[in-house]
């Protein structure tokens, strides 16, 4: 049986949905302190005890701390001793980068992101923007998997992954993450968790688009099917290990992503079948929907490497070239067939 671990602190950079249940979730059993860059924000978040902005309904435990304060929140996770504190970086892609930079320069004892997709104006991934700020002095792991933030926060069970070729750091995630409801597995395959995380996003409003169409179940599992030998060929071209994808973060995160209906990326495929454009959509989903940035990144990233992504491309053309649900569906139906497993 795995023996609990003493509290330890964690730091959570980042009060969106997903910061906030990882940071409920962890404050059950640790020192946890959430920091979100809008004083106001977190102010509101203090006194009302939860993050009634983008979690409410879900009550902050004892062990949770907030602050607007970025210097307090990085000492928090300063070493001392007995001590094996995370830093967790939870915001979205975009803001990686921003963040990082805020971290460069100064102590601190690993970095573990949460995020899932591609940085756009590079096409890396967030190990590689990660490296290319902070170096390769810093421990540096990503964790992900299946997971919805509300679930999470309501403590219901879930499983996640941590990669990282830190040995040492694969540790330490899953020491002080893995218990109660929450399970915690580990790999060294960065970049096969990392291509799974972001494109199952895409795939995921290729589904959403083909329920509202009433197109049914079994198009439903062609394209999921299908969609996970896109993220395959895409992520083993990327030097991926292909069994990766067959795991929590490839195939797991597909399939919760792909037919959850708390899924983001999913609700936007739903209102483009609607017809909405995507600025009205983004707008009313008031969240981050990874998938739309991502399939940009993506199309042109496997255009470059003659990586054959039929569905990612067909998203993409609704998304960004004023193509049609319809017409997506009609590019994918009239494809040539071909062996499956090649």
């Amino acid at each position: 049986m795995h023996e609990p671990k003493p509290p330890q602190k964690i730091t959570v950079l980042g009060a969106g949905a997903w910061g906030t249940a990882v940071a409920i979730a962890l404050a059950a059993r640790h020192d946890v302190l959430l920091w979100g860059r809008n004083p106001a924000q977190m102010t509101q978040a203090a006194s009302a005890r939860e993050n009634t902005e983008y979690l409410p309904g879900f009550p902050f435990p004892d062990g949770l701390d907030v602050t607007a304060d970025f210097d307090a929140a990085v000492a928090h996770v300063a070493h001392g001793a007995g001590e094996a504190p995370l830093l967790i970086a939870a915001c979205p892609v975009a803001g990686l980068r921003p963040l990082l930079q805020q971290l460069k320069g100064r102590a601190i004892p690993n970095i573990v992101w949460l995020c899932k997709g591609f940085e756009y104006e590079t096409g890396l991934l967030p190990h590689q923007v990660v490296r290319a700020v902070l170096g390769d002095a810093v421990p540096a792991a990503a964790l992900s998997g299946p997971s919805f933030a509300q679930e999470v926060a309501r403590g219901l069970p879930c499983a996640l992954t941590v990669a990282s070729t830190d040995k040492a750091l694969r540790e330490r995630v899953v020491a002080l993450v893995h218990g109660g409801n929450m399970r915690v597995y580990s790999c060294d395959d960065m970049v096969g968790v990392e291509v799974g995380g972001a494109v199952k996003n895409i795939l995921a409003i290729a589904t959403g688009t083909a329920d509202g169409l009433g197109l049914g179940l079994n198009a439903r599992a062609a394209l999921i099917t299908r969609g996970l030998a896109e993220i395959t060929r895409l992520g083993t071209a990327l030097g991926g290990h292909a069994a990766t994808f067959m795991g929590l973060t490839g195939m797991g995160d597909l399939i919760l992503t792909c037919t959850g209906d708390l899924s983001r990326n999913r609700r936007v495929g739903l209102a483009l079948a609607q017809g909405k454009p995507l600025d009205t959509i983004v707008r009313e989903l008031g969240h981050v929907a990874e998938g739309v940035p991502c399939a940009k990144a993506v199309r042109e990233l496997a255009a470059r490497l003659g990586v054959d992504m039929p569905i990612t491309n067909a998203v993409a053309g609704v998304l960004f070239d004023g193509d049609s649900a319809s017409d997506m569906v009609a590019r994918l139906l009239a494809r040539d067939p071909r062996d499956e497993l090649a």
